[in-house]
């Protein structure tokens, strides 16, 4: 299957990071895409954004018929992302403002991104994978 998917969380996120960029040159695409956790009541997230895109990117990749690592961190509940110094904001690597957020990691780098507002346009999904 031309997609493979590693889950994260902030607290196990450097190691399967670690794996992703590992296996990254094996690659037509190397993909982080970083969303709201799922309600355990409701089984939804709670970002609206971020269940709007899902489908949409998941949709766009699974059709390729290239070679894709899509590595989906989520980081967290509402409180926990809403903080100002949650990890993935602060870090200089991702520089996060919002979720759902869409990275072409390419070279041990941030190479393309698709913010909140426009991660779930599909023309813009095939755009940032074709950039590679």
């Amino acid at each position: 299957m031309p997609l493979k998917v590693l889950d994260a969380t902030v607290s196990s996120f450097d190691g399967v990071f670690e794996k992703f960029r590992s296996e990254a040159a094996g690659n037509k695409a190397n993909l982080i895409l970083f969303l709201a956790d799922k309600d355990a009541a409701t089984s939804l997230s709670w970002c609206p954004d971020c269940v709007r895109a899902e489908p949409v990117i998941y949709k766009k990749l699974e059709g390729s018929s290239d070679d894709i690592a899509l590595l989906r961190a989520y980081v967290g509940d509402r409180p926990t992302w809403r903080n100002p110094q949650h990890p993935w904001r602060v870090d200089p690597r991702f520089k996060l403002t919002g979720v759902p957020t869409l990275i072409l990691w390419e070279n041990d780098t941030v190479k393309g991104r698709l913010e909140d507002h426009e991660s779930h346009i599909e023309r813009k999904i095939e755009a940032l994978v074709a950039d590679k």
